[in-house]
């Protein structure tokens, strides 16, 4: 029985990490570094191209804004003789041919105002835009984390399940030399479906990572072929805050949207008192009348102007609703600079809790939980400490460790947030 184990043991363990290099621990021809998987993604990613469509649907809108009136064409007859009980029969001998153009001159620099709205409306798309590429640079950053995390895991669980395949080495020789209980060696056998199964969630865990960064950048490689590369560790230093209030009030879209809003409603008010005004309508015509008696007036020309009396409708109603609509934005404007606010500080109080148990687990918790484990292991096989305080070091150690590795994945994710509440990237 013991020798079956003992091949059973060097084969699962030959195969297990021979699974781990040959699927994760080999870095793949496509590897890319943050900056890479980031100009990828806005070069393909689909809806942050549809996104972009709508800055050439503004730019389109200042063409039309800044159209001219058409003029219009009409053409007019009369004087058709139709006397047939006379004996005259010549109906277009005297018709009287008058055609004409008139053309409606807009006043008070309407078209002028209605280019300045469409250009503000354009700026505000571009500012819009660069919000909705925030939201979604921030998914791919916490992607990209994901995958690193999920990296970092596995490696921990393959060292972790090479480790104690050691263990149970030693402790079977212990075994076959009468030092060891068959009992307590079968309690460390067991004790190996917990790492191998750490090591089959990770490697699940890992390509599941994977399978989302994929889909953002469309990339259609299989999972074992596609691999991105990063540091995953932390910075201890941080800025003060205001630091990060000053660059996220500089950089954020979304309240550059807001304050955009309140100029092109200041516009949009000058454009409709604008449009409160009289427009005239000039006329040009020329009529030729062969039945004249006066040969020299056979050919005429004649000039009008038409002034709409804008005794009733001085486009009150859109004049008192783009005033409310400029109140309206600038306390929107305001709402979204408190929202900056509570974004960075609520990102900075995540970052330095991160940075506060990483600290400590990194200076005291890992060397600590090291050292016991080791002790108990060491005590354990010169029969000074039982098997049950071994195995609980042994957890002790591996939970440590494991909190570690997902603290630091905490830390970037915070520094990812930190950097979508700037608006742009301030931690690496």
């Amino acid at each position: 029985m013991n020798r079956f184990f003992k091949q059973w043991l060097t084969a699962g363990a030959g195969a297990a990490l021979g699974l781990g290099v040959v699927a994760f621990g080999q870095s793949p021809p496509s590897a890319f570094t943050w900056r890479q998987i980031k100009e990828r993604f806005e070069a393909v990613n689909p809806t942050l191209i549809a996104a972009r469509a709508s800055i050439d649907e503004a730019r389109a809108g200042e063409i039309t804004a800044f159209l001219r009136p058409n003029p219009d064409f009409s053409l007019s007859t009369d004087g058709f003789q139709l006397a047939p009980n006379l004996g005259i029969w010549q109906p277009l001998s005297g018709v009287v041919l008058t055609p004409a153009i008139s053309y409606t001159h807009e006043r008070q620099h309407k078209r002028e105002l209605r280019l300045e709205s469409a250009k503000k409306s354009t700026a505000i798309a571009q500012s819009s835009f660069a919000d909705i590429e925030r939201g979604l640079l921030y998914t791919l950053r916490n992607a990209f984390v994901g995958v690193l995390q999920a990296k970092a895991v596995f490696q921990n669980a393959t060292a972790n399940l090479a480790y104690w395949d050691q263990e149970l080495t030693v402790n079977q020789n212990r075994f076959n030399a009468g030092d060891m209980a068959e009992l307590d060696l079968n309690t460390l056998q067991l004790q190996r479906a917990q790492f191998e199964t750490d090591y089959q969630n990770a490697i699940l865990n890992l390509k599941t990572s994977k399978i989302q960064i994929q889909m953002l950048v469309v990339d259609r490689t299989s999972i074992d072929r596609f691999d991105v590369n990063g540091a995953y560790e932390y910075s201890d230093k941080l800025m003060p805050l205001e630091g990060f209030r000053m660059a996220a009030l500089e950089a954020r879209p979304d309240l550059k949207v807001a304050a955009q809003n309140v100029e092109l409603a200041r516009s949009n008010h000058q454009l409709a008192v604008a449009n409160g005004s009289t427009d005239p309508t000039w006329s040009f015509w020329y009529s030729h009348n062969a039945s004249f008696a006066n040969t020299f007036a056979n050919n005429t020309t004649g000039f009008s102007v038409s002034i709409p009396l804008r005794i009733f409708d001085r486009n009150q109603g859109e004049k008192a609703r783009t005033q409310v609509d400029i109140g309206r934005y600038e306390r929107l404007r305001d709402a979204a600079e408190a929202q900056v606010y509570s974004d960075v500080d609520s990102a900075y109080v995540t970052l330095e809790q991160a940075l506060n148990l990483l600290g400590r687990y990194k200076e005291y918790y890992l060397p600590l939980a090291g050292r016991l484990r080791d002790r108990r292991r060491d005590a354990f096989q010169h029969g000074g400490a039982s098997l049950l305080d071994y195995l609980e070091s042994e957890k002790s150690y591996r939970d440590a460790n494991l909190n570690y590795l997902n603290f630091i994945g905490s830390y970037l994710t915070a520094a990812a947030q930190m950097n979508q509440a700037v608006g742009r990237e301030v931690l690496p």
